[in-house]
């Protein structure tokens, strides 16, 4: 058996025999015993067993814990046969007082008295010893799935260890135990990240989906060819960094606690399992209390799927299918066109679920609105974008958001008096700041979006412009008449401009003409495609354009939308970096439930913009209407049609 030359084709049962043997062929177990899973272990004094155990079930991500040992316990039938944890690890580390003092091949002169298997069948209790084993789900164990699916693992292929990194993440502290989110890094195909989460979501035992996609800054990475554990693995042309939380963290937690004396896996050198690495649910329970609870449901439609939703810096985000195909399902209701405008030449798909995904990550979002069409009317502002603006900020406020509104300083007054009314009438829980922007200066846009004028320090991070006047190729404002209204509008386009060469802020733009601010997105086809186009079509783009056949019904979807990721557990336990941090209770989602558009409101708000003598687009009729279209039957009904998509007996399970 030990002149086997290829031991990667070798069972974990005699893997462990030649790790028994001290095998010198066998250190790094990445790459070994495909299709079971690996475990992390720690040995640690039975005084901090509860408190280890506690941290694994508030901390299941990093730390899903498999099985926990009884006190001088040597095997873990749960997990594997004729196992001695004191000689079945390749290399193990010793910790004294906290810290990593040296690393040995095995435990026997530390734990000379813990007790054998046969022992423990046979009824020996005798003298053990009071170090209690955890076993923890390693990520080595979906390496072997990822490989038979064609994605490359780049540490196998490079012969080294996975990269392993602390981050700025801290875990949920319990007792002398307080420590960071450890990751591990694997570079993988831009176009074969939806395939690498798939796989790796259905082994919540090995830490289940990424817990990040994208710039390691983000994470308090700095530098990726200096990991703290590990090797440095080198990208290929094409790859992307994609994070998962990793069992190391619990080395971290040793180090925090100061123990006398504590034992380890070293990093890379994991106990191999008789699990299958896609273990059926009997297996899984009860061992796996620590997997995190939102991970087990591996149903088909909660598969997760990948988006890009940032370049600078680079970010990806996830949703389960499920979320994806309701807001879909929300962007082809306002796609619809009863005023005949044109606007599904425009639709490009998918920008709904991307702007969501992208508001959600947010902290700190400016919204605007205002298009004054009716120029020989005062006021000339219409009534399409107000209450998408404030349907978007009542959601973005009920989960924790901050949200200011910018607008012309003429209408400063009339809309802060709007604002009002939205919230003495209930519409609105809290008053928005309510700002203006000028143009002062050549670094006018930065000062404002930045604090201190410092590119590094982004006053928000989202600007949303819905149906917000759009400057033109020749710096003109035009209305959809072709009549330019550039005398009423202040320079906010300015800010997206500038908002492009500013790292951490992504723009939106929601419009039904092609004439709104962040429409230049789409400005070729707006100039072939719709009336004027050559003339009126807006000439600053913004990251996603949503085009809706009233713009209103584009704030209201993304109202929808953020509930939708909201209630999704695969997207806020990406959104949380695995972090189990704002627990999903019932309370909550029927307090976002209640932010959500609904016919009463949004007809409040209409009578609202009415009474201050607010008209609508097409028409410039003082009523109870949009853009020609009166709120009973059209907008009423495209409201109730996207609040049963988005609530329904299915969402929040």
């Amino acid at each position: 058996m030990a002149r086997l030359a290829n031991v990667k084709s070798l069972s974990p049962v005699t893997l462990r025999m030649l790790i028994r043997q001290e095998d010198p062929r066998i250190r790094v177990t990445s790459g070994l015993a495909n299709g079971y899973q690996q475990a992390c272990v720690i040995i640690l004094p039975k005084n901090l067993a509860n408190d280890f155990e506690e941290l694994c079930h508030k901390n299941p991500t990093p730390l899903p814990l498999l099985h926990r040992s009884q006190p001088g316990e040597t095997s873990c039938l749960p997990l594997a046969k004729n196992v001695d944890i004191r000689t079945d690890i390749s290399l193990y580390s010793v910790y004294d007082e906290g810290r990593p003092v040296k690393t040995v091949s095995n435990l026997k002169s530390y734990l000379p008295q813990t007790r054998s298997t046969s022992e423990q069948q046979a009824g020996h209790h005798g003298s053990s010893s009071d170090m209690v084993c955890f076993y923890l789900g390693c990520s080595f164990g979906f390496e072997g799935r990822l490989e038979r699916a064609g994605v490359p693992v780049r540490n196998v292929e490079q012969g080294k260890k996975v990269s392993m990194f602390k981050t700025a993440v801290p875990c949920l502290p319990v007792g002398v135990f307080c420590c960071p989110l450890v990751v591990s890094m694997r570079p993988i195909p831009a176009g074969m990240l939806d395939a690498a989460v798939e796989i790796t979501h259905l082994n919540p035992a090995a830490h289940g989906a990424p817990v990040h996609i994208g710039d390691p800054a983000l994470l308090g990475i700095q530098d990726l060819s200096r990991p703290d554990y590990g090797d440095p693995v080198e990208m290929q042309p094409g790859d992307v960094p994609v994070f998962w939380a990793c069992g190391v963290t619990a080395m971290e937690a040793l180090l925090s606690s100061k123990v006398s004396l504590a034992f380890s896996h070293s990093p890379g050198c994991m106990f191999l399992t008789d699990i299958p690495d896609y273990p059926p649910t009997s297996i899984l329970s009860p061992p796996t209390r620590g997997v995190d609870p939102l991970i087990t449901d591996l149903s088909p439609e909660l598969v997760p799927l990948c988006f890009k939703i940032s370049h600078n810096p680079l970010l990806y985000s996830l949703a389960s299918q499920r979320a994806v195909t309701k807001i879909r399902q929300l962007e082809i209701i306002i796609g619809e066109d009863p005023g005949q405008r044109g606007i599904r030449a425009l639709f490009v798909q998918d920008e709904l679920l991307r702007s969501c995904l992208a508001l959600s990550h947010a902290t700190s979002v400016a919204i605007t609105t205002g298009f004054p069409t009716h120029f020989q009317h005062s006021p000339p502002d219409e009534s399409d974008g107000p209450p998408g603006a404030i349907a978007m900020a009542t959601m973005l406020l009920s989960l924790g958001k901050q949200v200011t509104m910018v607008t012309d300083r003429r209408a400063l007054d009339m809309n802060q008096a709007i604002i009002d009314e939205a919230v003495s009438s209930g519409v609105l829980k809290t008053a928005i700041p309510l700002v203006t922007f000028e143009d002062s200066g050549p670094d006018s846009a930065l000062r404002f979006l930045c604090h201190h004028g410092d590119p590094s320090k982004p006053r928000y991070d989202h600007l949303v412009a819905i149906e917000r006047s759009g400057r033109a190729a020749d710096g003109n404002y035009y209305n959809m008449r072709g009549i330019n209204i550039k005398h009423l509008v202040d320079p906010i386009d300015d800010l997206f401009v500038a908002a492009k060469d500013i790292a951490g802020i992504t723009t939106i733009g929601i419009g039904d003409g092609g004439n709104e601010l962040g429409m230049g997105k789409l400005k070729e086809q707006v100039k072939a495609l719709m009336p004027r186009g050559g003339l009126i079509a807006c000439d600053v783009p913004a990251d996603y354009a949503i085009t809706a056949g009233v713009s209103n019904w584009g704030g209201y979807a993304v109202a929808c939308g953020l509930f939708l990721l909201h209630t999704c557990p695969s997207h806020q336990r990406y959104r949380n970096r695995g972090q189990r941090l704002e627990p999903t209770t019932p309370q909550r989602v029927q307090d976002w439930t209640a932010n959500l558009p609904s016919v009463d409101k949004e007809e409040s708000i209409l009578s609202v913009l009415v009474k201050f003598g607010i008209r609508s687009g097409k028409t410039g009729h003082l009523a109870m209407e949009v853009d020609g279209l009166t709120f009973h039957p059209t907008h009423s009904d495209i409201i109730t049609r996207l609040v049963g998509v988005t609530v329904d007996s299915t969402t929040l399970k």
